[in-house]
């Protein structure tokens, strides 16, 4: 997040020098949308930012939109009609605000996207994240260090899980990942025993329960292959439900 919010002072620096002269007597309005408060990243990411450029000199307006397309939609179009200079935007499907973002533009709004990349539109001024490729890599590196597949042990079974597949980090998470496992895969020492893999199969969107990945008739602890597997009814959170038998 300390790298997150020097580029953030950097982008907001850049475009705050590029609007009218009057701007150096008020720095103005940042709005800054958040996709949701279900989860503490969120919430630690916004609260970070008010308290960043409130100390910068920067008057916020940051709102959540509970994982709402429509609810994100209506707060971004509050913030440009109530006068924000910059917008920072964690889209929660960033192919759904080329409307907005026009709007944004006309009035010489600066867009900010925030860690997950705004597409279908060309008024986004800069984009901030991680390296999100790296992310998946540290992710399936950790697997590989605990099971102690260097060293050959195995084989194990192991299911994918992905992100939602309206967050385009996402897909970067997954490659990532993948290109850590796949020789595990192609050896044999990993196996998937759904066979399901692919973000078209794997991903969960917004993690919600009722997504088709969470309604797998079977699903599986990760184990050796010596360890008993368990069937389930249903998927649920820690696959420990009373509809899972051994």
């Amino acid at each position: 997040m300390k790298m997150m919010k020097s580029m953030l002072a950097a982008a907001v620096a850049g475009l705050i020098a590029l609007a009218p002269a009057a701007m150096a007597q008020d720095k103005g309005l940042i709005g800054i949308s958040m996709p949701t408060k279900s989860s503490a990243r969120w919430i630690s990411d916004g609260e970070s930012m008010v308290k960043y450029f409130k100390e910068k000199g920067y008057k916020t307006d940051l709102q959540f939109a509970e994982d709402d397309i429509p609810n994100q939609l209506a707060q971004v179009e509050n913030m440009i009609t109530k006068g924000s200079k910059v917008l920072v935007i964690a889209a929660i499907d960033g192919t759904t605000l080329s409307n907005a973002l026009q709007k944004a533009a006309d009035k010489g709004v600066k867009v900010i996207a925030y860690d997950r990349l705004i597409r279908a539109s060309k008024n986004v001024d800069y984009y901030t994240t991680f390296d999100n490729f790296q992310v998946g890599v540290l992710q399936a590196g950790s697997i590989v260090d605990k099971l102690g597949l260097k060293q050959g042990k195995g084989p194990f079974n192991i299911e994918l899980f992905g992100g939602s597949p309206d967050d385009n980090n996402a897909f970067f998470f997954y490659d990532g990942a993948m290109s850590v496992l796949k020789p595990y895969l192609d050896s044999g020492k990993l196996v998937i025993r759904s066979k399901q893999t692919g973000m078209d199969k794997v991903g969960t969107l917004r993690w919600t329960a009722r997504s088709p990945r969470h309604a797998w008739t079977t699903c599986f602890r990760l184990s050796t292959a010596r360890t008993r597997w368990m069937r389930c009814s249903r998927l649920t959170t820690d696959c420990r439900s009373a509809s899972c038998r051994r």
